[in-house]
């Protein structure tokens, strides 16, 4: 996930950097790199080093991308907060665009929240009240998702 805390534009230019240093971005050009080479292409150390401890657990069969698409989106959580760097948040985003998951609607997203609090013009949003919006776009919510991003953003 490229654009966690930076503006896309910002994460096009990483990405772009980032093909530019291995070419085709799978988990083998990722793990032959030096962590120094990925941190160059404008992320953060810890970021690259994330990445880079990520690329070598899927080369080293550690977590089997390939599969993955087969659990549920819970368990595909479960198994990708094992991976360090990655965290709820990062795992939902996944699902969402990449694995292309129709009911995901993350509480941790800042966006979806204040597109929830601009939509419904609320003061703010506790998890309790949050789970009844995601029972009531079920199992829709990850349209939801994209539309409450486009409301965030003005």
């Amino acid at each position: 996930m490229f654009s966690q805390q930076i503006s896309t534009k910002a994460a096009f230019t990483v990405k772009n950097r980032l093909i530019e240093q291995v070419g085709r971005i799978t988990p083998e050009t990722i793990s032959k790199q030096d962590i120094e080479n990925i941190q160059l292409c404008g992320m953060t150390m810890r970021k690259a080093k994330y990445i880079k401890n990520i690329a070598k657990a899927a080369v080293n069969k550690r977590i089997n991308l390939d599969n993955l698409n087969l659990l549920s989106d819970k368990e595909i959580i479960n198994e990708l907060v094992k991976l360090e760097g990655v965290g709820e948040w990062t795992a939902e985003m996944l699902l969402i665009h990449s694995f292309e998951r129709p009911d995901v609607l993350s509480y941790k997203d800042l966006g979806i929240r204040r597109g929830l609090k601009k939509l419904y013009s609320l003061e703010d949003i506790s998890k309790e009240e949050f789970e009844v919006y995601r029972k009531k776009y079920s199992p829709y919510n990850t349209v939801a998702s994209l539309y409450l991003w486009k409301i965030s953003e003005g």
